[in-house]
């Protein structure tokens, strides 16, 4: 069976709790001053059963006061109950209603015309037509109106019917999903603790279950569930759910409405969303850059600015891609509907269908965003992956998060996400990268070995960290170093001498360069431990572009070794002057420089670089009482 959110919408005073009352025989005015005053002030809920579906009603308030509290009331809305009074007709909250529960992407509308017993035919005539040129412009065009009457019951039956048909028509996803349930109220009663009602919109909650609180990021437990006053084990996506909270994270003090529970790390908090926005076309105001609105996103009322990305202004009727800033964060989700409602005086104006629900920030969109954007919002699950990756660039994106990112549900994306987690690389934190992303790493890798190489023909190899500059500063963790080893199982590089090389890559010395190199082992072979510093080298030699390179050269085949910056040593004379130290002074300790001149007969200028060498090889040790040699 069918489990369907049903919301009533009218004016106030036009029936909407007594309609619900006669449907369902529950009375949804809870609060002492709803009662006095015969208005819905808080939303109030009552259960309709009918032959293929379970009704979860919503009764919201109808007074413009309390408009914030319809719109929380209207978030995850299947189907509504527009209420017109028979005797009164269309009035101004009528018409925002109709205007809030389109903009929330409502579908299926049901009218009831209450209170017709105080009406003759033809002014019950009137009232339907003023009713049919209220739809006329909205996707409501047609809807079927049923006169009613809550004190004579009539109308009854077949308004049930109605609903039932609407029922029918709505197409809802019962698969698997992730947790989410915005919270329209919280309260506490004693014995149970903190308890938090909402519209389940996604996944399956259970008693027991270890849930997070949004945005605040508060954890805690199911300890009871309830579906329409019944004791339940789990409540499933389209439940009217009343849960009752144990843990750190139960404070009522620190929950209320606008906060969302969830389950699963995919889901977090978010100062941004990007949205494409229509306007009202009967709207007085136009939305213009970094304006201060109202948004409202789940059970979630926030002030926001507006960065427009497209123009400067989106006027009454008109459309445009916008960043909404927002002063506090919120959760939502790709698909999500959100409503804007002018700050002061306080009016809806417009409304949208998020994009993206944590965006980068963004001041201005070219065709390729914009074309991602679209996709997001208009492409199967295929698209929208590419889309995510594509919008998501050298930054890269997480696969656990693309049914918070896509709006598609774990069923949904199901074949979509297995393919992709054979790809996850571990070595970027599991992150995902376009094909156009992936192929400029590999290009730019490439290139940059390639350049080395021609720069410096004499070095073997690249060093890894030269080479993950080929990639933009910017560009994920580990992107750089999961290209090279893609790439080396490519055989398209090769690690070689702890870097990389290009597998063609041969260190091949000209005849001028071999001549120069035998001078320069020539020049260290007779200096013994005490040659010139590279800066003091005979002009032949100082003044070659390729000297550095000569010396790695000579160091990478063994025959110099560095001391220190510029000091360079014959490695045979090297490996005589640690014999002899080890021979005259092994196992002695407490031994100062002087003590280094035998073994290794050179200036001071030499000495200490060359202990200093010595200690990094081990050859020596420090301590308090002087260096010591060991055995």
């Amino acid at each position: 069976m069918k489990r369907l959110i049903l919301g009533t919408a009218g004016h106030i005073d036009h029936g909407k709790t007594a309609l619900v009352r006669a449907l369902t025989g529950v009375d949804t005015d809870r609060l002492k001053e709803e009662k006095a005053r015969g208005i819905t002030i808080e939303l109030g809920f009552a259960e309709l059963v009918l032959p293929e579906a379970r009704l979860g009603v919503v009764d919201v308030p109808g007074h413009e006061a309390f408009v914030r509290a319809m719109v929380a009331g209207a978030a995850g809305m299947d189907l509504v109950l527009l209420v017109v009074a028979s005797d009164e007709g269309v009035m101004p909250q009528t018409r925002e209603h109709v205007a809030i529960v389109e903009l929330l992407g409502v579908r299926q509308l049901v009218v009831a015309l209450t209170k017709r017993d105080l009406v003759d035919e033809e002014w019950l005539e009137l009232v339907r037509s003023d009713v049919e040129d209220l739809l006329q412009p909205t996707p409501y065009r047609g809807a079927v109106s049923v006169p009613t009457s809550a004190t004579s019951e009539l109308g009854m039956d077949e308004l049930k019917e109605a609903l039932a048909l609407a029922a029918e028509a709505v197409q809802k996803s019962s698969g698997g999903d992730l947790v989410r349930l915005p919270l329209d109220r919280v309260f506490t009663i004693q014995g149970t603790g903190t308890v938090a009602t909402g519209t389940l919109w996604s996944g399956t909650l259970a008693k027991g279950d270890r849930v997070r609180i949004l945005p605040d990021d508060l954890d805690a437990r199911v300890r009871g569930v309830q579906v329409h006053g019944r004791e339940v084990e789990q409540a499933t996506a389209g439940d009217r759910t009343a849960i009752s909270l144990t843990g750190e994270g139960a404070d009522r003090t620190a929950v209320g409405r606008g906060a969302t529970l969830v389950s699963d790390p995919a889901w977090s908090p978010t100062w941004m969303l990007t949205a494409r926005v229509r306007m009202l076309p009967d709207t007085a105001w136009k939305l213009e850059h970094n304006q201060r609105v109202r948004v409202h996103v789940g059970t979630a009322e926030v002030m926001a600015r507006c960065a427009l990305l497209e123009s400067e202004t989106i006027r009454a009727g008109g459309a445009g891609w916008v960043q909404l800033r927002l002063e506090e964060p919120v959760v939502a989700r790709a698909h999500d509907r959100l409503v804007i409602r002018a700050y002061s005086p306080v009016a809806t104006i417009g409304g949208g269908l998020i994009a993206e629900a944590t965006p980068p920030k963004r001041t201005r969109i070219d065709d390729s965003v914009r074309a991602g954007l679209e996709s997001l919002l208009e492409g199967d699950a295929g698209a929208r992956v590419r889309a995510i990756l594509e919008l998501a660039g050298w930054h890269g994106a997480e696969v656990a998060t693309f049914p918070v990112s896509t709006g598609l549900s774990l069923d949904e994306l199901g074949p979509t996400l297995q393919a992709l987690e054979t790809q996850r690389d571990p070595r970027t934190a599991g992150r995902l990268f376009s094909a156009q992303i992936t192929s400029q790493a590999e290009k730019r890798i490439v290139a940059a070995v390639t350049a080395a190489h021609a720069q410096d023909p004499l070095r073997p190899a690249i060093s890894l960290a030269a080479v993950r500059t080929a990639l933009p500063a910017w560009a994920a963790k580990g992107l750089a170093d999961a290209t090279i080893a893609r790439l080396c199982e490519q055989t398209v590089l090769e690690m070689a001498d702890g870097g990389v090389r290009l597998p063609r890559h041969v260190v091949a010395l000209t005849q001028d360069q071999k001549a120069a190199a035998n001078d320069l082992r020539a020049l260290l072979a007779e200096a013994g431990l005490a040659p010139p510093f590279v800066d003091e080298f005979p002009a032949s030699l100082k003044g070659r572009g390729d000297l550095w390179s000569l010396l790695k050269f000579l160091e990478g085949q063994g025959v110099v070794s560095p001391v220190a910056d510029g000091y360079y040593v014959s490695t045979a004379e090297l490996e005589k002057g640690i014999a002899a130290v080890r021979e005259m002074l092994g196992g002695q300790s407490g031994l100062g420089p002087s003590a280094f001149r035998e073994p290794l007969p050179v200036t001071r200028k030499h000495l200490i670089p060359l202990l200093n060498h010595l200690d990094g090889l081990g050859i020596t040790m420090r301590s308090d009482e002087g260096p010591s040699v060991p055995h």
